[in-house]
């Protein structure tokens, strides 16, 4: 079980791994659940709900610096800027609906033209390109 020793840290369970070794994640799975115990968002927090959490939140920011570093790469850099969040995050259909009301200091915007000021086809290249 979990308890602390003299030294005031918090020992683990299952032979020194902590929870979130054993999940196999990154993410804090204790500080989480400490987070969860203190904002109330339930009677009684199970000892899963901080693992999934943890999981979820892992899955999210591994996904996110993905394209991130994917955008970074693009554009000839070797670290990742607000520039490139923002772009990964916009051109993804499921983040940008995710992360729709959210503002990414430094960000930018998408590059767009519109339609409407784009210079008009010319009689002759309409006829070329329905020829083809």
């Amino acid at each position: 079980m979990t308890g602390t020793n003299s030294g005031g840290k918090a020992t683990t369970t299952s032979k020194g791994h902590t929870r979130s070794v054993r999940a196999g994640l990154q993410f804090p799975v204790a500080r989480i659940h400490r987070i969860m115990c203190k904002r109330n968002y339930g009677k009684y927090i199970r000892s899963g709900a901080p693992v999934y959490m943890a999981a979820v939140l892992e899955y999210l920011a591994a996904e996110i610096l993905e394209l991130a570093g994917n955008a970074a790469r693009d554009n000839h850099k070797a670290r990742i800027a607000p520039r490139h969040l923002q772009l990964a995050v916009r051109n993804d259909e499921e983040l940008n609906r995710l992360l729709a009301h959210v503002t990414i200091s430094q960000g930018g915007v998408l590059p767009n033209i519109h339609a409407h000021l784009l210079p008009k086809k010319t009689q002759k290249a309409m006829a070329t390109t329905q020829e083809l």
